[in-house]
């Protein structure tokens, strides 16, 4: 346990300050709407339920304008390179961006749910009390006309007897853009899941950009103004708690209290969305111009277990170990991009991937570079963009790891250490790498055509952290994996378990690439 607090504490922090402010948020909008003067009538019909539904929307626009930001790449990739002289604990926040997009998402989902439930009480008691006939506060409030031409000012969006709720649900901009986005949070969630992603990642990428529709709808839910308080000039002409008592007088003439007016809360949500919606489209704007660019494919060369290796140039790229891209092949789906790591080293005159049949569409991908007399198929790329194998070189000892395609990072890791031996770079760091796991079961290796492989099977990983532990005791040891996550749940384990509290002595530091 000492040893997870020692390498997460940061994670932690952070983690902490984003559940704190969301509580904080949650809990002071909730107060502010129970308390409220100008919302003392609109408490008297819904009750509770009006500050719940009130304090999940500013928790859902909170956590919609941080949702965008983990994905984000071309952005992460340049705080990646801006915080090369940072240490290593802020560095390897970076490498968590998908699993905080993930967690801001449930957060999104809990305070959806919460703000749904809430308003369907409030429908309910919205539609009991227009129904009500005797001549109560609430029913006089519920009857207050819809007419603004003729002094109306009303609190209940129910405006007649036997209109039901349904009707103001798709009839109102608040409640058909709540039905929209609540649809688009349910596909782009459910289509998230793991299984989804790896065995369909078409369905995933089509549901997934859903998100423009809950964006844009969140913009603009507020417009209506459903829910609706008393206006400042009325609170003054005559204050609620007071003029409450005399509801039965308000149209005397000679009673001091009014008719209340009342007034719908003006649109916030976009004031959250406004700036990391448009640092989003500054993002996609600059990864559509650099895709654009022409991909010269040099090479093509099938290799066995119908894995595909493409070696291709384009102006301008430039990219470091450990890094990927996404590749378009427009005859096959003019939409989806695919995210693949990089094989070559920086040091060699080309950039190149390998593809193994994993789907439709790199199955297609594969079949139409096979067709010898039919034209080379246009790729397009994006990228590159950063992962945590960035940080290979900043370790003494490095241990690779790979299961299956997840290789291919470090083949572009080996030939760059190959290459800085060869050009004696006295700034590498890196003195000896331990495993490069190639679990294949042909005769030669994929990636060099060798014979021989560095290692069959499963290591026993107890066995193996201990002797690098005994060996090196005084070192930071970086150990990287490409590979399934319960791979990732055993090395990260042994890391926690090897490395020691004296930071001073050794250290195992876990970076799993994400895309």
């Amino acid at each position: 346990m000492g040893n997870w607090v020692v390498n997460h504490w940061f994670s932690v922090l952070f983690l902490a300050v984003w559940l704190g402010l969301n509580v904080f948020l949650f809990v002071d909008a909730f107060l502010k709407y129970e308390t409220a003067d100008r919302y003392y009538y609109t408490r008297k019909i819904l009750g509770s339920t009006l500050a719940c539904a009130r304090a999940s929307a500013l928790c859902l626009n909170f956590n919609s304008m941080l949702i965008l930001l983990p994905v984000c790449r071309s952005l992460l990739s340049f705080l990646r390179g801006t915080c090369s002289f940072c240490s290593r604990t802020l560095r390897k926040q970076l490498d968590h961006n998908l699993t905080f997009h993930k967690l801001v998402a449930y957060m999104i989902c809990l305070h959806t749910a919460i703000h749904i439930i809430a308003h369907l009480f409030n429908f309910d008691r919205y539609s009991r009390s227009r129904q009500a006939t005797d001549g109560s506060l609430v029913s006089i409030l519920s009857s207050l006309s819809h007419d603004e031409t003729k002094g109306g000012s009303w609190l209940n969006p129910i405006q007649f007897r036997n209109m039901t709720v349904e009707y103001v649900t798709f009839t109102s901009i608040a409640g058909l853009t709540g039905v929209i986005m609540t649809i688009a949070l349910i596909l782009m969630v459910t289509s998230a899941t793991e299984f989804i992603r790896r065995s369909y990642f078409e369905v995933f990428w089509y549901t997934h950009h859903l998100f423009i529709f809950y964006i844009l709808g969140l913009g603009i839910h507020g417009i209506g103004g459903i829910v609706r308080g008393q206006t400042e000039e009325s609170i003054n002409e005559g204050h609620p708690h007071k003029c409450a008592e005399y509801f039965e007088m308000w149209d005397d003439h000679d009673c001091r209290c009014r008719r209340p007016e009342f007034e719908g809360q003006p649109p916030e949500s976009w004031k959250w969305i406004l700036a990391p919606v448009i640092l989003y489209i500054c993002e996609r704007i600059l990864r559509f111009y650099r895709s654009q660019q022409k991909v010269v494919i040099t090479k093509v060369v099938m290799h066995p277990s119908k894995v595909l290796e493409l070696q291709m140039n384009k102006r301008g790229f430039s990219m470091e170990v450990g890094q990927y891209i996404f590749v378009n092949c427009p005859s096959i789906s003019p939409l989806e991009w695919h995210p693949f790591t990089l094989t070559s080293a920086p040091e060699e005159d080309f950039f190149s991937i390998h593809i193994r049949a994993a789907g439709d569409w790199t199955e297609n991908l594969i079949r139409a570079f096979e067709q010898q007399y039919s034209p080379i198929p246009r790729i397009e790329v994006d990228g590159p963009f950063g992962t945590a194998n960035e940080d290979v070189f900043q370790y003494e000892v490095a241990v690779l790891v790979g299961a299956g395609i997840g290789v291919t990072p470090f083949a572009s890791i080996l030939k760059s250490i190959w290459y800085k031996f060869q050009c004696a770079d006295h700034n590498l760091k890196t003195k000896k790498v331990g495993h490069a796991a190639l679990n294949f079961d042909k005769a030669t290796d994929i990636l060099t055509g060798l014979k021989q492989k560095t290692s069959f099977g499963r290591p026993m990983w107890d066995n193996e952290f201990s002797t690098i532990a005994t060996s090196h005791p005084k070192s930071v040891v970086g150990v990287f994996l490409c590979g399934p996550q319960t791979l990732a749940k055993s090395l990260r384990k042994c890391c926690h378990r090897y490395s020691s509290l004296d930071p001073r002595k050794v250290q195992f530091y876990f970076n799993k690439e994400n895309f």
